[in-house]
């Protein structure tokens, strides 16, 4: 019997898809939120969180800040990105990315990119990712730089099990070859950091290896297979999931949505991952 109550179709991966970070782990977190995302691009209106105009407002500060700070990286004055951002919370952001940016230097490194965009095939399909910031130092090394500006701290630990974090290092050395003078990114000389705007004191650093780019590709790979070769997408197991997803009431999990402020921390990635339209991204080696 159908664990749902209402019967789902039956359809494959749309032609060209690309998955990201953001759609790999929503099937890690929920198969059926993937097959009615992704695979049947069902548009449901329930609310993520409560209160819902808060939710929204949260997540309009985290897109205006991901824009301001690729303004100042790409040598907009800091002045005058201070008087655009309007409200002090988000002034505030911008104040302490600045400190960063210029703590670090990194306007004076000539081999930056910002808002940079990867792909890759992976099996029968193919992996794209959109980095905040990717880095090329002297000595050949590479730093990836991901702007966090949830509410409250991530745990190392949960960030570590994220699929931002095993697809962004894995892309940049399978396909990176672009930015190292045509050359192979060793995975060894990569590093990814996440940033935090509202926690400047943390900073949650996850150097990488040719050992894990094999495991990585390895899981990849065979997770996609998984997802291509499924029949029945599974409700997850975790109800506490379903009080932040917009199916629930689809899938009888309950009508009302989870408090913004249980809400995992990690979210901000995907949310600003969802005006992004893969389809868009140009190879830069395959």
């Amino acid at each position: 019997m159908s664990d749902t109550p209402f019967e789902v179709g039956r359809a494959g991966l749309p032609e060209g898809f690309q998955f990201s970070q953001s759609s790999l782990q929503d099937y890690k977190d929920c198969p059926r939120r993937f097959q009615l995302r992704y695979m049947l691009e069902y548009a449901w209106p329930a609310v993520e969180s409560e209160p819902a105009l808060e939710r929204e407002q949260f997540l309009e500060t985290g897109n205006r800040f991901h824009r301001l700070a690729q303004q100042l990286l790409v040598g907009v004055p800091p002045e005058a990105l201070r008087r655009a951002a309007g409200e002090a919370g988000l002034r505030d952001w911008l104040d302490n990315f600045t400190d960063f940016v210029q703590k670090h230097d990194l306007l004076a490194l000539s081999e930056r990119r910002v808002e940079f965009e990867l792909s890759a095939p992976l099996g029968n399909f193919r992996l794209a990712a959109k980095y905040d910031l990717v880095i090329r130092s002297p000595e050949g090394g590479f730093t990836i730089y991901d702007w966090k500006t949830s509410a409250r701290p991530h745990e190392r630990r949960r960030l570590a099990k994220r699929m931002q974090t095993r697809v962004y290092p894995y892309l940049l050395a399978r396909a990176g070859a672009g930015l190292n003078g045509g050359r192979p990114v060793e995975p060894g000389m990569v590093e990814l950091v996440y940033w935090f705007a509202a926690f400047t004191d943390e900073e949650a650093r996850f150097p990488y290896s040719r050992v894990q780019f094999e495991q990585d590709e390895a899981y990849l790979q065979d997770l996609v297979d998984e997802i291509a070769r499924m029949e029945d997408f599974p409700l997850t197991q975790d109800e506490r999931r379903c009080a932040f997803c917009v199916y629930r009431s689809l899938c009888g999990r309950g009508e009302g949505a989870g408090l913004l402020d249980e809400r995992e921390a990690e979210d901000d990635a995907a949310a600003f991952e969802a005006g992004f339209d893969f389809d868009q991204i140009a190879e830069i080696e395959f």
